[in-house]
Parts: structure tokens; sequence; C-alpha cells
């Protein structure tokens, strides 16, 4: 049997305000082929299927025709659990009519675990899949009343943890077989390298978990929420597959990619990797005025047909305008998305990053908040529990 592991769809994500709307579309082409040409069974999707809980329309039409397309596939079984950006009501809404087509949908955690448990089999191969869902604070945790932070921490690690472990019995009652088990999850995992796109899940660093607080009998872990395909403690079997397009430009660098299990006498055989192609060019370039400019108008559309994106890293004293720039590559097919400088990046206040940003919405309100503080040298440093106040106010106001 051959499973495909992908997560961090984000669809309807804008990179800098511009939309992403045409590579999200390449990207779900370009799967639908892979799931063709590799000959693959099931599909696991690890959250994180749009960027927002309320999706605009053609995000959802993206996914709702991707879906209907894979009937024409070998992939009979679809296993989609809901991300931190998901609304589960939004995934949820179809959930019964999906299940007539073998997709199978968790948006929310469930009290019962038995129905985030699934037994799949193709021939003489059977796996068993645990699709837990992102698991939120008032999902799983009961609040007590005077509770310390360290203790809502606590309860909270243990509950998360607590759920894990109760999907890891229910499927060893059910594993009469010995079959392999594969658990799904959207959550930080310590040791993972993040990116400036993903949102903090959790306030502080509750519910963050390490490789060894999964239970054993999970042969493969196949998480989403990172945006960078990584293992975790360099374990084959844990691992984030990342976001299919770049969401922002500290991701740029390394290859996207989609992971393709084998399972064959009851054992995964292994796991390979699938590179995912660059479908816009996404590039950061660094020099002086003139040397950006030159890096600029060499830069060519790709195969695609997509312009290619940039973000100029000025090293020069002198503060070349975001207009200038834009003027000298007018007639070239590229467009600068943000211009920052280099010795500032670390110290520049919130009026330069927005002087030097083509949009507000390029600081995150994190960014803000910290580059706020600085400015009225507070020490937040030696402060934790106002960043975890206002981590806790921002997951609140996104309705988290």
């Amino acid at each position: 049997m051959k499973l495909l592991h992908t997560s961090d769809w984000h669809l309807g994500h804008r990179l800098h305000e511009q939309s992403q709307f045409e590579e999200q579309k390449l990207f779900l082409d370009w799967l639908l082929k892979e799931i063709e040409q590799q000959e693959i069974d099931v599909l696991l999707v690890a959250g994180d299927i749009y960027d927002t809980g309320v999706p605009a329309t053609q995000s959802q039409k993206f996914y709702y025709d991707f879906l209907i397309s894979l009937r024409n596939t070998k992939c009979k079984e679809v296993f989609i659990i809901g991300g931190n950006h998901d609304a589960p009501g939004t995934l949820n809404a179809p959930k019964a009519l999906l299940e007539a087509l073998q997709i199978h949908v968790v948006g929310k955690a469930d009290e019962e675990v038995e129905n985030e448990v699934f037994m799949v089999e193709k021939d003489a191969e059977k796996v068993i899949i645990a699709a837990v869902p992102y698991l939120r604070d008032q999902d799983i945790r009961k609040a007590v009343a005077g509770e310390t932070f360290d203790q809502i921490g606590d309860r909270y690690k243990k509950a998360l943890t607590n759920h894990y472990q109760k999907v890891a019995d229910y499927c060893d009652s059910i594993n009469k077989e010995n079959v392999p088990v594969i658990a799904m999850g959207h959550l930080f995992a310590i040791g993972g390298t993040t990116s400036e796109s993903e949102q903090s899940i959790y306030i502080g660093n509750l519910g963050d978990i390490g490789s060894g607080d999964f239970s054993k009998t999970f042969d493969y872990i196949a998480l989403g929420h990172l945006h960078k395909p990584q293992k975790i403690d360099k374990n084959e079997f844990i691992r984030y597959s990342g976001s299919p397009n770049v969401l922002s430009f500290s991701e740029v660098g390394y290859d996207k990619k989609v992971y393709v299990l084998e399972t064959n006498e009851n054992e995964i055989q292994k796991v390979e990797d699938i590179t995912i192609p660059q479908f816009r060019k996404v590039v950061k370039v660094k020099g002086d005025a003139l040397e950006c400019i030159s890096k600029l108008q060499n830069l060519t559309t790709n195969e695609f047909g997509l312009n290619p994106w940039a973000e100029v890293v000025l090293k020069d004293k002198e503060h070349t305008k975001f207009s200038e720039i834009q003027k000298e590559i007018k007639d070239f097919p590229v467009e600068v998305l943000k211009v920052s400088y280099e010795k500032e990046q670390n110290q520049a206040g919130i009026e330069q990053l927005i002087e030097s940003s083509k949009h507000v919405k390029d600081l995150s309100p994190m960014e803000v908040f910290k580059l706020k503080c600085q400015e009225q040298q507070f020490d937040l440093k030696n402060n934790q529990e106002v960043l975890d106040a206002f981590s806790e106010a921002l997951s609140i106001a996104r309705g988290e």
C-alpha cells in the first residue's frame, strides 16, 4: 500500500498581499498527477487546508474540485485533519457527504477517540490511521478555577499527550493483526525548524511536545504546522511534510516536498520524499542598490509562466526608496514585494519598517508588539508572562 503525506496547503494565502491562487492551483494539479503516477492508495493531509477560518469561494472550489478529481485515480481513501488556521465547522460541514466518497474529515477533537481512528485495507495489506486534528485548549483541557499560568501549561500538555495516548490505546485494542499504525497531527514538536509564516499555536511553550511524548504504538507520525519539510529528532518516522508553496521570504532557499510511504507485509518498508516544483520563483536579493537592481533584471519568468517575486535586502546606508527600485525594474518580469535594510533588520522601529515595506500588513501582530516594547524600552526577555498574555489575547482575537 502506498500513502502520500502532505499538509499546510493554506489555500487563499497571500504573500505580502499578493494572491497565490495561481501557484496553489498549479500545486493541486501537480499533486493529482503525482497521485496517479505514483499509484497512491491513501492521501493524508495534516491540517491547514485553508489560510483562514472563512475561506474565499475560490479556495473552497480548488479544494472540492481536487477531492472530486481523486475519483479518477487509484487513491480510494483520503484523511484530512483540521489545523490551527482551519475553522472546524467549515471543514466538518460536508463531512457526511465526503464520507460517501471515502474522504474522512476530522476537523475537531472528538470526545470518543474511536471516531478519529480508521482501518484501511487494500488487497492483503492493512493500516490503521489515527487522524488527530489540531487540539485546541477548550477541546481537551477542562479549566480549573484559580489555576496559575504554569498549572494551565502543565494541564494542557498533559491533556494533549493523554489524548494521543487514548488514541494509541484504542489503536492497540483493534490491531489484532499487528498492522502499521499511522498517526496524523497538527502541532509544534520540539526540535522543529520554524519560519516567519507559522502562527504561534500555543501560549508560551504550552503544548510543545517532543518525539518521546508520542506512543510507541505509532509507526509513522504525519505532522502538519511547520512549513519546512523535516524529521523530528532525526527520526525517519516522525516528519513534517511542510507547505507546498513559499508562504514567507524566510522560506526561500530550500525545496518543498511531500512524502510517500510504502507498506508491505505489515511493515512500513520505506519513506521517500518527492520535491515539489517551484511554481513561482521567490527570491531574496542582497547588496547595494545597483547590485540588487542588476540581480532583479536578470530574473526571468519560469516554465509555469509566473513572474518572480523578490525581497530586496539593501546593504548601503542610504535608504533607497521602494518606488525608486520599482521604477528601475518596471520593464522586467519581476515584482519586488518588500525592501529591507540588512543593518536595521534586527533593530528597526515600526515606522522605519512600514516605510520600507509595501504594505503595513507585512508586519505580524507579534512583530508589532515586540517592536513597540523595544521602542518603549520594555524588557520582554525578563517579563515572559507579558509575552504569554499577549499571545493568549492574540489567540482569542483570532478565534482560536
